[in-house]
């Protein structure tokens, strides 16, 4: 019994320890291979200078003609305009495929011819389209956060429990009824659960799309830091894609939480 409570004492713990260890020793490892020169400086930046760089870039625009946070606010910019757009169109789109047969016949094989192809195949033809401004990266991280807003609405109206569906047609619902009052609710984990997957692809397509055509954002400091020939500035790009991204997909997993908290009471 005794071990048993030291256990369920200090899990919590290490659980807070570890990742927090595996952390400094990657960045450790990191530093130590560069600084040996296991790996050159010319190829990959040691943290300490990446750091180094991060300070200075809060304060100074050069080389690249701009501060660190105005990248980092375009791209957010550019991300969330699309994202909401994508929920916008590719929510409502797939509920309807779900339950409706001319929808499901008018919209799906499109839906299916489209889906196979990545976002960044579109970059050349947005380009000649809207040229390198934002509606062309806009339109990019749209195609990128559509697919899994309407597959997962889709999949969510489908797994409406069907008895429940003919109970509502035994007594006298219409199909408007029944989607409105039994597939949408149902429906709705499904739903959210495409929240993060959609936010997560188009943050990934927004800095592809960046790397090829802008002026300001994230994914041109990267390519520019490539051109200078600066990895630092390079990986500097990389860690702030990555932590602004985790810092919006906690942000969408709270809202997520309390919306589906407040549905259910």
């Amino acid at each position: 019994m005794t071990a048993y409570r030291e256990v369920k004492i200090r899990t919590p713990l290490a659980l807070k320890i570890l990742p927090a260890l595996s952390i400094a020793a990657f960045f450790c490892l990191w530093e130590f291979m560069v600084r040996s020169g296991a790996v050159p400086e010319t190829m990959l930046a040691a943290p300490s200078t990446v750091a180094q760089l991060f300070l200075v870039k809060l304060r100074e625009a050069d080389p690249d003609g701009a501060l660190l946070q105005q990248h980092a606010l375009v791209s957010i910019e550019e991300a969330f305009t699309g994202y909401f757009l994508s929920l916008a169109v590719g929510i409502p789109l797939g509920l309807a495929m779900g339950w409706f047969v001319v929808a499901e016949g008018l919209a799906r094989p499109v839906f299916e011819i489209i889906r196979p192809i990545p976002p960044v195949a579109w970059i050349p033809l947005t380009i000649f389209w809207f040229g390198i401004g934002l509606p062309g990266k806009i339109f990019i991280i749209w195609l990128g956060g559509l697919v899994p807003c309407v597959i997962n609405a889709y999949v969510g109206v489908k797994m409406t429990n069907p008895t429940l569906i003919q109970m509502a047609r035994t007594y006298g619902a219409s199909d408007w009824q029944i989607f409105k009052q039994l597939c949408v609710p149902s429906a709705l984990p499904m739903v959210f659960g495409a929240l993060q997957i959609a936010l997560a692809c188009c943050w990934t397509n927004l800095v592809a799309a960046e790397l090829l055509a802008a002026d300001m954002g994230l994914g041109f400091m990267i390519t520019m830091g490539r051109r200078l020939a600066l990895p630092e500035m390079v990986v500097l790009g990389m860690v702030m894609v990555g932590f602004t991204g985790a810092v919006i997909g906690v942000v969408i997993d709270r809202v997520e939480k309390r919306l589906l908290a407040g549905i259910r009471r």
